[in-house]
């Protein structure tokens, strides 16, 4: 297997441009992390800190928009896994959040890196934090969207949420994400459905959906990372950029400024009229922000 930051050696002697990879086209790859196949996606210049996504619940790779990896591909190498148990990765779901963020780690030093940026998303927030708490070395920079901190409010009623909404969307027949992840006003009801069609860009090589026992696993995780005690943020002192949408039903957005108030070293971005996926609705917003604060 090629590392992912190294290009061919061929690559500059060969006079055929090479084809244009975008999120929607990169293939998938899988490496074997202490004998369990986990699936990924790689591409963007070689070099530099690359950043690792980290996902959010019931997802798999082909639930990252398009346009937010490609907009952070523009500048840094990417690396999108799915969790254990999820999609094409092999092995059962761990039952917590801590086993996630160790698979995670288990992830990244089979892929030879050595540091490492990371941009955790929903539950993929929740691990983040486990990482940079247990492997601080491993981490440059974080990027928390969408997220909260063990013991948060409102997390522990992720499955209620996630519930209700996905019952309502499927009465109207739409992506239980448009509710989930976007507020009920014009601007989020429009900006939801360019969302769900942006997810349709790939159209082969597709991920396997998340079945519903690993599903259901992982919204006991979240239950419990919800109940857990309060960590002591004050230790990550890693820049951290926390992002989310002004009104998020999934993980309050109260949580994001009590991120922002407990990490030593963070910024704080809010969307307006945006929700839980408010890095997805406001995806130029965020890109152009994330890549200034990833420079820096």
């Amino acid at each position: 297997m090629t590392h992912p930051n190294v290009p061919h050696s061929d690559a500059a002697a060969s006079s055929t441009p090479a084809p244009t990879v975008s999120w929607s086209t990169v293939a998938t790859q899988t490496i074997s992390v202490d004998g369990t196949a986990f699936v990924y996606r790689t591409y963007g210049p070689a070099g530099g800190t690359p950043v690792v996504f980290l996902n959010h619940l019931g997802a798999t790779l082909d639930n990252w928009d398009p346009r937010v990896v490609d907009g952070l591909a523009a500048e840094h190498h990417v690396i999108a896994v799915d969790n254990r148990g999820v999609g094409g990765s092999g092995g059962t779901t761990p039952a917590t959040i801590e086993d996630m963020a160790h698979d995670a780690i288990a992830f990244i030093d089979a892929m030879g890196l050595n540091m490492v940026d990371l941009l955790g998303f929903s539950m993929g927030g929740f691990i983040a934090q486990i990482i940079a708490i247990e492997r601080p070395a491993l981490v440059r920079k974080i990027i928390l969207a969408g997220t909260g901190p063990a013991g948060g409010e409102g997390i522990d009623k992720v499955t209620r949420v996630t519930c209700a909404d996905s019952i309502t969307a499927v009465l109207r027949r739409k992506d239980p994400k448009q509710n989930l992840f976007f507020t009920r006003t014009a601007h989020g009801i429009a900006q939801s459905r360019e969302f769900i069609k942006r997810l349709g860009e790939r159209t082969t090589d597709r991920d396997k959906k998340i079945s519903v026992r690993a599903f259901r696993t992982q919204l006991r995780a979240i239950h419990t990372w919800g109940l857990t005690e309060p960590a002591d943020l004050s230790v990550i002192t890693h820049p951290v950029l926390v992002a989310n949408g002004e009104d998020d039903r999934m993980v309050p957005t109260s949580n994001s400024y009590d991120l922002a108030r407990r990490l030593p070293n963070a910024t704080l971005r809010i969307y307006p009229d945006a929700g839980h996926g408010g890095i997805f609705q406001e995806h130029q917003q965020f890109v152009t922000t994330a890549l200034e604060f990833l420079r820096g």
